[in-house]
């Protein structure tokens, strides 16, 4: 018996080992002036945001955030900063999943969105700018 189901329903659900590699071919696909400057931001992968997150963002559901800029973007840091923050860029594999599952995209297309919009955090760019880049490329 067929599925009603499209294809991709059909296949493993991404493991973050999976979603990891996702990522670093779409990091890999965003020009390089922004890539270059983003090189030593870890990019994590989690099931889901933690509590504190969602209570900071003011979020009812995990499945609300796929990705998320923590750190201080560029525009504000300063030399004087003390040292030992460290910038990081979080992918949710839960809530991407759930998104990719019911939209018309591919997951590659998803993830690189995402990572493109919280890059754009780092660089303390406006949605509007992220935007632009993204249909440059």
């Amino acid at each position: 018996m067929a599925s009603d189901k499209p294809a991709r329903y059909d296949e493993r659900v991404p493991d973050a080992d999976a979603i990891e590699a996702i990522a670093v071919a779409a990091f890999e696909s965003i020009p390089p002036e922004l890539r270059d400057h983003v090189s030593n931001v870890p990019i994590r992968i989690q099931d889901f945001p933690d509590d504190d997150t969602l209570e900071a963002l003011g979020l009812e559901s995990p499945f609300e955030l796929l990705g998320l800029y923590h750190g201080v973007d560029l525009t504000q840091k300063s030399v004087l900063d003390p040292p030992g923050h460290v910038d990081m860029i979080f992918l949710y594999r839960r809530p991407l999943l759930d998104y990719w599952a019911e939209n018309d995209v591919t997951l590659g297309e998803l993830v690189r969105h995402v990572l493109i919009h919280e890059i754009g955090h780092h660089f303390g760019l406006s949605d509007d700018d992220m935007d632009a880049i993204e249909q440059k490329t």
